[in-house]
């Protein structure tokens, strides 16, 4: 919700935010009535009732005093004394948006709300109810109103549940990153266009109507977690923010690979924000950390299967020039500036290839793209297979923290003092920065902070890292919890909170930073796969019994294969409704009517769908509108970690929409391993620098791309190289090989706690499979064959 500068009627250096409302109505009009929370402030809208094939909204433009508003609600109800007069009919907290099927407008209104948090003094709300209030009072409506279609059209937009992972704020624009509100300073419509708005669609009407977005509020999906945590005795708030794209948003097996435009599925922003808890009105210290993960950016799908677990993965041609691959990447140098680090975690070898060809193919168009840029604008591109080496999860993660460190010297940290904001909501920007001359406070009791002692000078961060498994979910959760770990240490000690840049192992804010990411990454599977994710690695960091960690990794992948399998096509047709993607019209074809999906259809880098076998399931209708789609060509960029973001140097844009530098590094690909490539060079060596080294080529290559799976291997065979038991499952990562049944649940992406009972051990089988299953449908979820098998016979 943007804010609006009013005082009795004129402009004022204090913006004011709507946040309380409520709705009356007459026979011919709605009047909504908001207030700021202070009630000084009071506006009424009016919203006409009587024609139903448009929508008709007017602003008072007058300020009103509580006295004045309801002196004007008493005669308007006066006024329609003979038609009803004025009936109140409920309390919100703002307003959704509106949508129309295929009678009347509908408005969606957030009914209740909880505070989850709050960033340098701004709320941060969860909504916990919200309603869908029919506008239009025209009796020729009612036949359609309560069509059937109508009515299905209603029930799927309400299966978009707004009570689960959806979240706002009223005055802090909590769709950009802190850096970017700190440092650009936008308000109003344009924060509503961005990629992680979910409802654009729905409130682009009464936004282009009125101009301004005081009435309504931006909701974000994904995830928000705000603890209390301390270290050498100093409590610090930490603030763990997941933004997921509203652009090719979807279900696991519906939204895969990139689109046409460069937006790829499972596209998710994670922001690590800690700043000290100091009493309110006092400078404070705040640091942000942003990282990435994204489905890989080629075009590739895997049908649904009812009876294959493990479905093929299809990998198109259509796209030599990686046109849609290069989009994805510039666009990601415009949110976040140089340079961009990929971190892929898909296998490296497999029996039977499935994510192997993903592998290869992802690592040839990164090589595609760096061959027509300067070495300064290279993207860097890192290889390990991690399900290889999950079994052993200490190693693994500190295998992780080793990459991270590694983008984290390349990318930096945000991080700065700021001032208490005494507008009493107003937004964040370069003006709360604490100036070198300004002392840290005021306070008489605390001579150390009336001393004329000059502050730090901010840090800014510029790039990011990219992570990307199969889904982005298990393995992809590991890598960001090691990320995050990394990312702390330097952000505690840029607050003076600890002496060195890494946090202790045995410190209590390892368990607790895993126990947020594990629930982040809990959150983000169910919104995707259908179900928790795998958190095998975790649990083995915890200790936690083995056996029950396997009975519950099979239950969430029997659990991603039912909602895949028979959820997910009616989930995905809602998100489109939801997003616009898909508009109702009388006369044309329902949205469950449609075949195919949009993606395999339409543009130039599309697929045809019909070089493939029908799919099991429809796809559902989307358009992947991209924002800020540009051709721009990419030019070269420097950063700089203490510089502050300008638009008009792309070395410091950051976390800008507006810079287009690429950022990169050729890349070291190999199907040898780099074992033998390299020999037994060490990583700390690796790291150090722009080592030359040899491709499969012959061709000389710069090392800071590089496969990193030689780095914890202990040999280059690929017969060790058995597949997790998550990977069999419907919605868990694709790892690829048929498994032994004595593994077969010992090792998925990463386990999980476990949150229900306990068996006994004569309970379990097949290593923790409960008994009650048969050895065929074990097999069936352990090997991701057909449950049924298909017999062939000669004539």
């Amino acid at each position: 919700m943007a804010a609006e500068n009013y005082s009795n009627g004129g402009p004022d250096s204090n913006p004011c935010y709507l946040q309380k409302f409520g709705l009356y109505s007459t026979c011919s009009n709605f009047y909504m009535i908001g207030r700021d929370k202070n009630q000084t402030v009071w506006r009424v809208l009016k919203i006409h009732r009587l024609d139903s094939s448009e929508l008709t909204i007017l602003e008072d433009p007058t300020t009103y005093s509580e006295f004045e508003c309801f002196d004007l609600l008493r005669r308007i109800h006066d006024g329609n004394r003979s038609t009803g007069g004025l009936n109140f009919v409920t309390a919100c907290y703002g307003i959704v948006g509106f949508v129309k099927f295929l009678g009347p407008y509908y408005m969606l209104l957030i009914k209740k709300r909880r505070k989850i948090g709050s960033i340098c003094g701004h709320n941060i709300y969860a909504v916990t109810k919200s309603e869908m209030i029919p506008i239009s009072n025209s009796p020729d409506q009612s036949n359609v109103a309560y069509s059937k279609n109508e009515k299905r059209y209603k029930k799927l937009l309400c299966a978009v549940d707004l009570t689960k992972d959806f979240f706002f704020s009223y005055s802090y624009n909590v769709m950009d990153s802190l850096q970017r509100n700190l440092c650009k300073n936008e308000t109003g419509l344009g924060h509503y266009e961005t990629m992680f708005v979910w409802n654009e669609f729905l409130t682009r009407g009464i936004r282009n109507n009125l101009n301004n977005t005081l009435w309504t509020v931006a909701l974000v999906y994904g995830f928000f977690k705000q603890v209390k945590l301390s270290v050498s005795g100093r409590d610090f708030m930490f603030t763990l923010i997941a933004r997921r794209s509203r652009h090719y948003a979807g279900t696991r097996y519906l939204k895969r690979g990139v689109n046409e435009k460069g937006r790829v599925a499972n596209d998710v922003e994670t922001e690590q924000i800690v700043f000290e808890d100091v009493p309110k009105g006092c400078p404070t210290q705040i640091s942000s950390v942003v990282q990435n993960r994204g489905s890989i950016p080629l075009f590739w799908s895997q049908e649904t299967s009812r009876l294959n677990l493990r479905p093929d993965i299809i990998l198109s041609k259509k796209d030599p020039n990686y046109d849609a691959t290069r989009l994805h990447f510039e666009n990601l140098v415009r949110r976040y500036g140089n340079p961009i680090i990929i971190l892929n975690l898909i296998k490296r070898c497999e029996k039977k290839p499935r994510e192997t060809i993903l592998r290869a193919e992802f690592a040839n168009s990164i090589r595609f793209l760096n061959n027509s840029l300067t070495e300064e604008d290279r993207l860097r591109f890192l290889h390990w297979d991690l399900s290889r080496h999950s079994r052993k999860a200490t190693k693994s993660v500190a295998v992780l923290s080793r990459v991270a460190d590694y983008a984290l010297n390349l990318t930096g940290i945000f991080y700065c003092q700021v001032t208490p904001n005494f507008r009493p909501e107003g937004l964040l920007n370069l003006s709360c920065l604490v100036q070198n001359d300004e002392k840290l406070g005021k306070d008489a009791g605390n001579d150390k902070q009336n001393s004329s002692e000059n502050v730090k000078p901010p840090m800014f961060q510029n790039g990011v890292l990219r992570t990307n498994c199969i889904d982005c979910l298990d393995r992809t959760n590991v890598a960001q919890y090691a990320h995050g770990l990394m990312a702390l240490g330097r952000q505690l000690h840029a607050m003076s909170f600890i002496e060195s840049h890494t946090i202790d192992q045995n410190s209590p804010l390892v368990d607790e930073l895993m126990t947020v990411y594990e629930e982040m990454g809990d959150t983000l599977a169910l919104q995707y796969g259908g179900s928790a994710a795998h958190n095998k690695i975790f649990c083995q960091m915890r200790g936690q019994w083995k056996a029950a960690t396997q009975s519950q990794e099979f239950f969430r992948t029997l659990q991603r294969y039912y909602r895949n399998a028979y959820l997910d096509a009616e989930k995905q047709r809602a998100i489109n409704l939801f997003l616009g993607h898909f508009q109702p019209q009388q006369g044309k074809p329902a949205l469950w009517e449609l075949d195919s999906d949009q993606h395999y259809t339409v543009g130039s880098h599309g697929l045809n769908s019909d070089e493939y076998a029908k799919p099991s399931f429809k796809r559902s209708l989307s358009d992947g509108n991209i924002l800020y789609g540009t051709n721009t060509s990419m030019a070269a960029s420097n950063v700089g970690h203490l510089e502050p973001l300008s638009e008009n140097l792309g070395a410091t844009q950051g976390l800008s929409d507006s810079s287009s530098e690429m950022p990169t590094s050729e890349i070291s690909y190999s199907r040898m391993s780099c074992k033998q490539l390299f020999g037994d060079m060490e990583m700390d060596h690796f790291f150090e620098g722009n080592r030359i080294c040899f491709d499969e080529n012959g061709d000389e290559c710069n090392c800071t791309n590089f496969d990193m799976d030689w780095l914890s291997s202990s040999g280059n065979s690929c017969d060790d190289d058995t597949c997790d038991r998550s990977t069999t499952g419907p919605f868990s990562e694709n790892i690829g090989v048929e498994l032994k049944t004595k593994i077969a649940t010992s090792s998925s992406e990463s386990g999980s706690s476990i949150k229900g009972g306990y068996r006994t051990t004569s309970e379990l089988t097949f290593d923790g499979i409960p008994a009650e299953f048969s050895e065929i449908f074990v097999n069936w979820v352990t090997h991701g064959d057909m449950l049924i098998p298909i017999m062939i016979t000669s004539r």
